[in-house]
C-alpha cells in the first residue's frame, strides 16, 4: 500500500493494546488516545517543509529552522477530539476546523452535519484526524471538503485502519499519506473494524 505508513513504535504499540482491551473504561480509554496520538504525530510530522531562519540567542547570531507552511488540525466529531488535545500541546500555534460526519445505517454513506475550517486552507499543513478508517467513506468526504476549501497539503492521521477503507481513500485520493498505528483484518458487515477496539467514539465518552 503506497503513501501508508504504519507507525511500529514500541509505546506506540504498547497504548495501542491497551485501548483495544474491552476491559479499558472511558478515563483511561482518553488518556491513552491522548498518549498515543501525540507520539504519533512526532511521525505524522515529519516531512514538514522547513525554511531556514536567523535567531539571535543571549550570545549571538545562529541559524535555524521554521515551518515553512501553518498547521491546521482537523478532527472528524466525534471520536477525532479524543486526539485533538495533545496534538495542541505539541502544536500549541496550530489552528483548528471541524468537521462532523455519521454513517446512514444502511448504506454506510458519510453525511455531513457540521463544518468549520480555517480560511486560506491552501496556506496550511492540514491534519485530518480520526482514530478508525473503516469504511473509507467518511474520510474521502472530508478530503474531499478539504479540497474545494483550497487545502493543499492533506494528511490522514488514524489509529486503527482496515484494508478496504485504504483502499477507498487511495482510489479518491492516491497521493494523500496515511498514516496509521494498525492495519486490521477486514470489516464486519456492520461497517466495523475487525478486530478494532470498537466504536470509538462511544469508548471515548462512555456513551
Amino acid at each position: 500500500m503506497t503513501n501508508v505508513t504504519i507507525i511500529s513504535h514500541p509505546l506506540v504499540q504498547h497504548n495501542l493494546a491497551q485501548l483495544r482491551d474491552k476491559k479499558t473504561e472511558s478515563q483511561e480509554f482518553r488518556r491513552l488516545l491522548g498518549e498515543i496520538s501525540a507520539l504519533m504525530i512526532y511521525e505524522a510530522t515529519r516531512s514538514f517543509a522547513v525554511k531556514k531562519i536567523s535567531v539571535q540567542t543571549p550570545i549571538s547570531a545562529c541559524p535555524g529552522f521554521q515551518l515553512e507552511r501553518e498547521v491546521a488540525l482537523v478532527p472528524v466529531l466525534r471520536a477525532g477530539l479524543g486526539m485533538l488535545d495533545s496534538i495542541l500541546q505539541l502544536i500549541p500555534h496550530a489552528r483548528v476546523g471541524f468537521i462532523g460526519l455519521k454513517r446512514e445505517e444502511t448504506t454506510l454513506r458519510a453525511m455531513f452535519y457540521h463544518k468549520s475550517l480555517p480560511k486560506n486552507l491552501g496556506r496550511f499543513e492540514v491534519l485530518l484526524i480520526d482514530p478508525m478508517l473503516a469504511t473509507g467513506g467518511s474520510t474521502v468526504a472530508a478530503i474531499d471538503l478539504l479540497l474545494e476549501q483550497g487545502a493543499k497539503h492533506i494528511r490522514v492521521v488514524n489509529l486503527v485502519a482496515a484494508p478496504e477503507g485504504i483502499r477507498t481513500v487511495q482510489k479518491a485520493h492516491p497521493r494523500i499519506p496515511i498514516f496509521t498505528a494498525a492495519v486490521d483484518k477486514k470489516l464486519n458487515q456492520r461497517g466495523y473494524i475487525v478486530p478494532g477496539l470498537g466504536d470509538a467514539g462511544d469508548r471515548l465518552f462512555g456513551t
